[in-house]
Formats: C-alpha cells, structure tokens, sequence
C-alpha cells in the first residue's frame, strides 16, 4: 500500500503491476479466512464485531473501486481493453479508493495491532513494562507526526475530492515521501488500536453490569 500511494515517483507500470500484486494478496487473505467469512451472518454482534466487520466491509469496497478504476485507467497491464468515455469517473474512483483505502487498511491493522504485538514480545526480551511505554512513547510520536505529514500532504483534499490531481515533487527523494506516509499510516494504526481497545473495555463493562 505504501508504494502504492508512490504512483508517479514509481512509474505508472510498476504502479499498475504493484496494484495488481496487492489485489492477488487480498483475494489470497481473504481465502485464508474463509471461516470468517462464512460466520459473518452466525452469532451476535457486539460494537467491537460490528467494528471489526464495518472496517472489513469499507477495505473490500475501496479495494474492488480502485481495481476497477485502475483497470479502466490502465495504460499497461489492462491497456488492451481500451475503455472509453468514462477516464473522468475512473480518476474521481481511483483517487477517492485508494486514499479512503489507505486509511481505512490502516484502521483495520490497528484493529489487530495487539495481537501482532503479542506475537512480537514473544520474539523478544526484556521487562515488558519498559518494552510497553518504549512501544507507547513511539506510536504516540508517529501519530504526532502523522497528523503534522497528513496536513503536510494535503490528505484530506484528496480524500474529499477537493483536488482531483496528486501533487507529486520530482526532486523530492522517494524515502522522504514514504517516510511521511508510513507516518500517516502509523497514525491511523493508533487510532484503530486505541479505538478498538476502547470498544473492548466499553464491552466488558456492559457484561459487568
């Protein structure tokens, strides 16, 4: 996704073929997952599997529209199906999926980030206490940074069709814009971290009760 996000820095082939690479590998996880999928219907719903199954919902939907748009818009890899007439659509399509789909992977990765920290303390040693507020301190310095790159960019413009067009600097070096961007990223992984920890708490104190 990070790469992605590079588009003319990269070439608009790599662009293509990457994109094409990451929609194989979202098929290919949800596969892996098909348990889920098939107890999507089954059970009750709490705020936190209502949460978890919006966020699921918004990535498929922003990753079927860039797919689409992109192939309609493609130059390279889909330049044999010659689509005409609708490059316009295709581009408001592809720019408000991609960058809502951004953010909203982002969110569904803060939304399992404590299992993948779990998984990562067991890799590691050390006080755990002093493993946890080093970990805190860091997410809490690149959400700061992440909303200054947010502003910086110009996400939200984008994100709401205020400009249709990505202002990309050539002379800019490739590893400070994806810096700002895993920032940006990093950013949203807190907010759906802390969210989904929010929910969790607000859920077993309804039990409690």
């Amino acid at each position: 996704m990070l790469f992605l996000m590079t588009y003319e820095l990269i070439g608009q082939a790599a662009h293509e073929w990457l994109g094409i690479g990451s929609f194989v590998l979202f098929i290919l996880h949800h596969i892996l997952n098909c348990k889920w999928n098939r107890n999507i219907l089954k059970g009750n719903y709490t705020l936190l599997r209502i949460w978890q199954t919006l966020l699921v919902v918004l990535v498929l939907a922003s990753m079927i529209g860039a797919m689409v748009s992109g192939m309609i818009l493609s130059r390279h890899a889909f330049s044999f199906l010659r689509v005409r007439g609708m490059r316009s659509f295709a581009r408001n399509l592809h720019m408000i999926t991609s960058y809502w789909g951004f953010a909203f992977m982002s969110l569904h990765l803060g939304f399992h980030w404590s299992m993948m920290m779990r998984m990562a303390a067991k890799m590691t040693k050390g006080s755990s206490a002093v493993r946890t507020w080093v970990l805190r301190t860091l997410s809490l310095v690149i959400a700061a940074y992440g909303v200054y790159a947010f502003v910086k960019r110009d996400i939200g413009s984008y994100m709401l069709l205020k400009i249709q067009f990505v202002f990309f600097d050539f002379e800019e070096p490739l590893i400070l814009f994806l810096w700002d961007y895993m920032a940006i990223m990093g950013l949203f992984v807190f907010i759906g971290h802390y969210f989904t920890i929010f929910l969790k708490r607000y859920g077993q104190k309804r039990k409690a009760v």
